[in-house]
């Protein structure tokens, strides 16, 4: 795509959309729309040269502003969050289906050249996931359809709007289903973080209190892969460029435990910690890898940065930002202590 047109990130005061706008201005790209139902002061990334728009694309009009003028589409925009926050706001993640349904809409009448959908490793049938030595899903594993509740079924649904929009109306669109996407810049604490954070959170809360111990959700014996941020984002845009029309796993296919997560993240932090499992907290399907055969077959490629390596960088990045919150703290306790 020339890199004068018009290129939208929605769900680009989030994580992912942050990081592909970030990217997109490292590739030369010089027309770039970011929105975000956030205001913008709580974006995690955003910059003065690209148009950033704060709107609530729950509300079609407001697709419509969003889409107008624009060549392409990368829609992260969705009301989402790590297990904790999906098991307990099903609702609420439904809803994000009328996002991608007002997108599209907008996007056929406008002419959008081409639409990329996030979708989720989520929509795979939980029957498949219920051993931890689980056998890697495949892309038609997703039917017969029994997804995770609420957040799964949205975006099973939000995939079938994108293909039957292709098939009935012409618009080009890309489908990729994530697998557990992390790295720096992105949500740590407050509920809607997800396995890799949430542990690097904790460990160095134990690190810098001097409290060697820390919660686990479920017995640690549970089975995922993480994929990293800039596999991520290389793997959107190669399936942006592609003919591939059907959904496709983006994600790594090195699997571990959750007592081997925590292992990782001790060994970067340099400390161990005594851990207590609260088998009461949300947990989810009991192991999921990625099949990777689909997108090496199409790409010649698949997600392949070590977890190891993903994760330094991730800690390094939480870590100075619960640094620099402790130091504000301390600088705002002192202040209040001084007699005038």
């Amino acid at each position: 795509m020339p890199k004068q047109k018009k290129i939208i990130v929605t769900g680009a005061g989030g994580f992912i959309g942050g990081h592909l706008i970030a990217e997109l201005r490292r590739l030369g790209f010089t027309n770039l729309r970011a929105v975000d139902i956030k205001p913008l002061s709580g974006w995690y990334q955003q910059f003065p040269d690209v148009e950033n728009l704060v709107l609530d694309l729950q509300d079609k009009s407001n697709c419509f502003r969003a889409l107008q003028d624009g060549s392409c589409v990368y829609n992260f925009a969705s009301d989402m969050g790590g297990m904790g926050f999906i098991e307990n706001n099903r609702a609420l993640c439904m809803l994000s289906v009328m996002i991608n349904t007002h997108l599209l809409l907008a996007a056929r009448e406008i002419g959008i050249e081409r639409y990329f959908f996030s979708s989720s490793a989520c929509v795979y049938n939980t029957d498949k996931q219920k051993s931890t030595d689980v056998i890697p899903l495949k892309e038609e594993d997703a039917y017969p359809a029994m997804p995770e509740d609420g957040y799964g079924w949205e975006k099973l649904f939000s995939e079938r709007m994108c293909r039957h929009f292709r098939e009935d109306f012409g618009l080009q669109t890309r489908v990729a289903r994530f697998h557990n996407v992390y790295g720096p810049h992105g949500t740590y604490d407050g509920g809607r973080e997800k396995a890799p954070a949430a542990i690097c959170r904790k460990i160095i809360e134990a690190k810098l209190t001097g409290k060697h111990e820390i919660e686990i959700w479920g017995d640690g014996t549970r089975t995922r892969s993480f994929m990293y941020i800039d596999d991520c984002l290389k793997g959107v845009q190669m399936i942006m460029k592609s003919d591939i029309l059907e959904p496709t796993n983006l994600g790594s296919s090195e699997l571990v435990t959750v007592n081997q997560l925590v292992d990782i993240v001790e060994d970067i932090a340099g400390i161990k910690v005594n851990r207590t499992y609260n088998l009461k907290a949300p947990q989810g399907v009991n192991g999921r890898n990625s099949d990777n055969t689909k997108i090496r077959q199409y790409l010649g490629w698949e997600p392949n940065i070590p977890l190891r390596v993903g994760l330094e960088k991730t800690y390094a990045w939480i870590y100075d930002q619960m640094k620099s919150k402790l130091s504000d703290r301390s600088v705002v306790k002192e202040n209040s202590n001084v007699k005038l």
